[in-house]
């Protein structure tokens, strides 16, 4: 089955609750309607990496063992501002990323996505609070993700550990 795209606008402004309301969290409304087909599927974590592509294997798997649908989740670059500008305090920008778009394309060529229902799903902002905001309106019955390897990974914390630590679904790390 062909993948399909939903790209979130970057200016899109999120409800503010009514501090009237009895429900704080019910004026909010979704992101998006999730397919039901995709309900209670695998998200997998995917920049197009070495080890993303091994999570992305077993993600395959394992969605098509269970029967259900792979949702593919890119999370877009986010720059602090001050970077360029050297301002207090830090605002972050969505940086244009058109790999989502190759990674889409390559994804839709591939003949081993052939097997399971899968979508690609674009986001910015922080891997680890996205990827388990997709898993949340999904729905999702686990989370697979890479595991990273260097010196960044080991300044700051992989994506891996910080989600692990965080994620209300199981997190699945492959090596």
């Amino acid at each position: 089955m062909a993948g399909h795209e939903f790209f979130e606008p970057a200016d899109r402004k999120r409800p503010v609750a009514d501090p009237t309301a009895a429900e704080p969290l019910a004026a909010e409304e979704p992101r998006h309607s999730c397919d039901p087909a995709f309900k209670h599927g695998v998200v997998v974590g995917f920049d197009g990496s070495t080890s993303s592509e091994r999570a992305l294997a077993y993600a395959i798997g394992m969605a098509h063992r269970s029967g259900s649908g792979l949702i593919i989740v890119h999370v877009a670059n986010r720059l602090p501002t001050t970077v360029w500008a050297g301002c207090e305090p830090p605002v972050f920008v969505d940086v244009p990323d058109h790999r989502t778009e190759v990674l889409g394309l390559e994804l839709a060529c591939a003949d081993y996505l052939a097997e399971v229902p899968w979508i690609l799903v674009e986001r910015g902002g922080d891997i680890c609070h996205e990827l388990e905001e997709v898993g949340r309106e999904y729905e999702a019955d686990a989370i697979v993700v890479g595991s990273t390897h260097g010196i960044v990974g080991r300044l700051f914390g992989s994506v891996a550990g910080r989600l692990a630590k965080r994620a209300q679904r199981p997190v699945i790390v492959i090596p």
